[in-house]
């Protein structure tokens, strides 16, 4: 029995630390939009969703490999992104946030309506687990191995980017768009390019997703899901990638922690909306920059 109890413990702890890398990796992701830029973006579940719909549907429907789909799910994502953030970069403060909000919805009722294609709110079971040289990481453990090396991979491809030249002329869009198209910088390039690296990562981190659960519906990707994901990056901290990973650990933990404390199930769903809510709203009044952030939104 304390055998068992102690891999029913391990278990848990490893469901929790693939959970926060792909979240992590979300967070990561939209932070080179909200922190680097200064553009506020609730759309990035919607990119989520178009990662892990494309894995689901590829590796269900027509048996492709679990990398390949990745591939196709970013390049869908980043095309996506690039052609309505031309769109939207030709809006400002509150009608690009409108905007992002609008799209979000627009792509759950595709999720959620194309039943030919996505099975409708009857989701897409089954979703198999990867494969590397012919090895399933049906273990969560190997999973994880996976999930980490993915995040990783973002938080280094992230920091480049943040530390590059390309980097140096988000920040100076981020303090005076203005400013900097005097000295010639294409300034809806360079934030139409940023959006859609952060949407294919986005969807990088719904492919992982989407083969670690199995299993996928439309009400994964709400609106509600990206005001987490922009939670994450407010609460850890605004052009801070070390904050966005303490964002997604907290509010990783944060959901099993109110199991804890002895909560019903239905009432925690409910309180952590509340507190997600509470937690934004705090953070805007006294910490704009978030707990570790360089920035104020």
């Amino acid at each position: 029995a304390p055998r068992l109890d102690e891999q029913k413990i391990m278990d848990y702890l490893i469901h929790l630390c693939i959970l926060f890398a792909i979240y992590g990796s979300l967070g990561l992701s939209l932070n080179l939009v909200v922190g680097y830029t200064g553009m506020i973006s609730i759309t990035h579940a919607a990119f989520f969703g178009l990662g892990a719909y494309a894995t689901a549907i590829l590796m269900t429907g027509l048996g492709l490999n679990f990398f390949l789909s990745i591939l196709v799910g970013v390049a869908i994502a980043g095309l996506i992104s690039f052609l309505i953030g031309l769109i939207f970069n030709r809006l400002g403060g509150d009608y690009y946030v409108l905007g992002t909000v609008g799209f979000n919805s627009i792509l759950f009722s595709v999720f959620l309506n194309w039943q030919g294609l996505t099975r409708g709110a009857l989701g897409i079971p089954g979703i198999p687990r990867p494969e590397v040289f012919g090895l399933s990481l049906s273990s969560n453990l190997n999973f994880l191995i996976l999930a980490g090396v993915s995040l990783l991979a973002v938080f280094l491809l992230a920091r480049f980017i943040a530390h590059s030249s390309f980097g140096r002329a988000l920040k100076a869009i981020r303090e005076d768009e203005r400013a900097i198209q005097v000295f010639g910088y294409n300034t809806v390039f360079y934030k139409t390019f940023v959006f859609a690296i952060a949407a294919g990562l986005a969807a990088l981190a719904g492919s992982l997703f989407a083969s670690y659960i199995s299993f996928i519906d439309p009400h994964n990707f709400t609106v509600l899901e990206s005001v987490l994901i922009f939670s994450i990056v407010i609460l850890g901290g605004v052009a801070s990638l070390r904050g966005s990973l303490l964002g997604a650990l907290i509010l990783v933990l944060l959901p099993e922690l109110l199991r804890f404390i002895g909560m019903p199930s239905d009432i925690a769903a409910q309180m952590r909306q509340a507190i997600y809510g509470l937690v934004l709203v705090i953070l805007m009044l006294y910490r704009p920059q978030g707990l570790i952030g360089e920035y104020k939104l």
